[in-house]
């Protein structure tokens, strides 16, 4: 709401229903390379699974609106409602990047909702939602900079037509410092605060005792650069003895290449490759690590950094992935270009950055996020 001036003002008498109906739209569930979306078992792994569970615990009706191609092979049972909406002209569209699912117009227009969440500005979704539903959308963006897609172009008449022109009164808020201060220059209701991705405390139980090993959790592809891991690692292990080893947690389409490489590097005692793992079985190896260790070069928000958090266990990373930012400000790890002299530092001072992640890990839950969401909405 804004006065004559053109600030922001918050309508006193507002009132929020303490049990709201409340849809997200989230249409990628996980992340995908290409098109081909790969096939999953199930999707109580994903972090938007964990945020509807924690507006319904709050004792909200949730509804999950998410693309058919992420469906997974299992018929699985949920606590709350999930429409699947079928992606049409799948070669335009593309499911991994901007899935078109036209049956959401009806959808919304059906169905009455207190607040709708919809990722990203750049959604056909979002589009829909705010043509149709106006002041209960918030988009929920994360995107910093124009996607590259055919040289930019699709973004940038997106961002300066349809969400400057055709989308003015859209809500938004950021899920970092970055992207808040990019989406800004094309939606002027952006919000100041930040709600950055969130995880469920009652799944990631921290244990302050650390084991001696590092570990990586990703998808084992070009883009994560894990051989530039291997060679820190390789280099760590030189100056510092081998008594840290590596855990490698994940598949993808190098992982031959990068078994290839530990053994021609003489570490085929000291990495470990462990596969891809379900979060059950990832969270006891993720809790006892000294450290995340990230070297991407192409990444948003990551999850696993979320979650490492969570679980007391500092991170390494560049400073590409968008959490780099509150990892520095309040000592959660180390973001920059890494070398072996920062896992040498990130072992001697293990205690201080571990106490520093429990200390910090309430502010990354689900259940905190849904607060804010709610606040959020108070003076929207």
């Amino acid at each position: 709401m804004e006065n004559k001036t053109g600030e922001k003002t918050v309508d006193a008498d507002i009132t929020i229903p303490k049990k709201m109906r409340v849809l997200i739209i989230n249409a990628i569930l996980y992340t995908a390379e290409t098109s081909n979306i790969p096939k999953v078992t199930t999707i109580k792994d994903t972090m938007i699974y964990d945020l509807c569970l924690a507006f319904m615990d709050e004792g909200h009706e949730v509804t999950l609106y998410a693309a058919d191609k992420y469906k997974p092979t299992v018929n699985e049972v949920y606590p709350f409602k999930i429409e699947w909406g079928k992606c049409k002209l799948t070669k335009v569209f593309l499911p991994n990047r901007l899935p078109w699912m036209p049956g959401i117009k009806k959808f919304l227009k059906d169905n009455y909702f207190d607040m709708i969440i919809s990722s990203e500005v750049f959604s056909i979704s979002t589009y829909y939602a705010y043509k149709i539903c106006k002041e209960r959308v918030i988009a929920w963006h994360e995107i910093a900079k124009h996607q590259a897609m055919l040289c930019q172009l699709p973004s940038k008449i997106w961002y300066n037509i349809i969400a400057k022109q055709m989308m003015k009164g859209l809500h938004v808020i950021a899920r970092s410092e970055e992207a808040k201060e990019f989406i800004r220059s094309y939606c002027r209701n952006t919000e100041e605060m930040i709600i950055d991705h969130g995880v469920n405390l009652d799944k990631f139980v921290p244990c302050p005792e650390k084991a001696n090993y590092f570990v990586v959790c990703s998808q084992l592809i070009a883009r994560k650069k894990i051989d530039g891991i291997i060679e820190k690692y390789k280099k760590y292990i030189d100056h510092n003895g081998r008594e840290v080893s590596l855990l490698i947690i994940g598949d993808g389409n190098q992982r031959s290449i990068l078994e290839e490489k530990a053994i021609k590097s003489g570490l085929k005692d000291n990495i470990q490759f462990l596969g891809k793992m379900s979060h059950k079985e990832l969270i006891p190896v993720l809790s006892k690590a000294r450290a995340l260790l990230v070297n991407t070069e192409k990444d948003n928000s990551m999850i696993s950094i979320v979650e490492s958090i969570a679980e007391g266990t500092p991170v390494v990373t560049t400073d590409v992935p968008l959490n780099a930012s509150y990892i520095r400000k309040y000592k959660l790890g180390i973001a920059k270009e890494w070398d072996e002299a920062d896992l040498a530092e990130i072992v001697e001072n293990n205690e201080l950055y571990v106490n520093n992640c429990l200390s910090y890990r309430e502010n990354v839950s689900t259940k905190a996020k849904v607060k804010q969401f709610v606040e959020l909405l108070k003076h929207c």
